[in-house]
């Protein structure tokens, strides 16, 4: 079993993984706790026993679940099962999980403990660490939302074999995006330690910059370890837009695959890196054997309208995190035309 901490002073947690990790929840229940209601979905079918009353409310399947009618739901449950400020909210599941049952936790009394279960490989190295939480509004993913960090995760990866095919590969979407931070070698490690290495990447800029607040307007910044937490929504602009954007079927780590190389392809445009740097970008999500171009028929205007609406545009314009000579960076303001020019080479 792995522990990595996830330091933010006295709100500082652990994240344990490893087989069984699920039969650790116990132990890290917070000691005021008398109650537990705990939110997942009825496919997961992963069972947690955490030794005071207990209630478990389903939520539907889907990204569509990730609305605010589904964190009025789980609040008013709360509140027929007597939760009180000092009780906890277990999430049992993947991102729709931790996002929607992390959100009513951190409203619910202003604010009531919240412990994550993370059933699939996404919400393991990615959804369920650093205290983001959030639902879709139609206008875009992840408009509302607060910083609530959880007081443990557990990341089971005995329960990872169960997963479908397509389920686990929409993880291995995300995992690719830490090959570009500064993590090596993931696909030669067995499952638990690349899950720890992505926690602990992730781990670092969540310390150093928890809410984003280094992702203000001025010119672009060059990855530093554990630092700019923006630099994790690599691939997420254009991710976040096709699955806002019309019916792509597509899972998060599929859309994020496609938004790694197009933001690589964008970055050639405006001359930030070379063929060969997009060649490394094709070859890494290739090695997952993930998607790497947008769906046909796509709608061009309505990705743009969309990527502008990306929570990290705070002026308005169109804003990437784009890899460079100096690493990633966030960088606000390219061009509406050679966004355009970059989606049309990912047809």
């Amino acid at each position: 079993m792995r522990k990595v901490l996830v330091e933010l002073g006295d709100r500082s947690y652990p994240v344990l993984i490893g087989a069984g990790a699920r039969h650790e929840l116990g132990p890290v229940l917070p000691r005021s706790a008398r109650k537990a209601a705990v939110v997942t979905q009825a496919p997961i079918g992963v069972q947690v026993e955490t030794g005071l009353e207990q209630t478990t409310i389903y939520l539907g399947e889907g990204e569509e679940e990730k609305n605010l009618a589904s964190v009025e739901r789980l609040c008013r449950e709360f509140a027929r099962f007597g939760l009180t400020r000092a009780d906890v909210v277990i999430g049992v599941g993947g991102g729709v999980v931790t996002d929607v049952a992390g959100f009513a936790a951190s409203v619910y009394h202003r604010g009531v403990p919240v412990v994550y279960v993370a059933t699939t490989l996404l919400a393991q190295v990615d959804a369920a660490i650093g205290g983001k939480t959030g639902v879709n509004l139609p206008e875009g993913k992840n408009l509302l939302g607060a910083f609530w960090q959880p007081a443990a995760v557990l990341c089971d990866t005995e329960v990872l074999s169960s997963l479908p095919p397509r389920e686990y590969r929409s993880g291995l979407g995300e995992m690719a995006k830490y090959a570009f931070l500064g993590v090596s070698d993931l696909p030669k490690l067995g499952i638990e330690e690349a899950v720890a290495r992505c926690v602990e990447c992730k781990a670092g800029f969540v310390a150093a910059d928890e809410r984003e607040s280094l992702n203000v307007a001025g010119g672009p910044r060059a990855a530093r370890p554990g630092r700019d937490r923006a630099l994790l929504n690599y691939g997420h602009t254009l991710a976040h837009a096709l699955e806002t954007v019309g019916d792509y079927d597509l899972r998060h780590g599929e859309a994020v695959a496609i938004g790694l190389v197009f933001a690589a392809r964008l970055a050639r445009a405006l001359g930030r890196i070379d063929e060969r740097r997009v060649a490394e970008h094709e070859a890494v999500v290739a090695s997952y054997d993930l998607p790497a171009r947008i769906p046909a028929g796509t709608d061009a205007e309505g990705l743009v309208k969309a990527m502008a609406r990306d929570k990290k545009a705070t002026t308005g314009a169109l804003t990437f995190v784009l890899d460079g000579s100096r690493g990633l960076e966030v960088v606000p303001g390219a061009p509406a035309e050679m966004v355009r020019r970059a989606l049309d080479e990912m047809h």
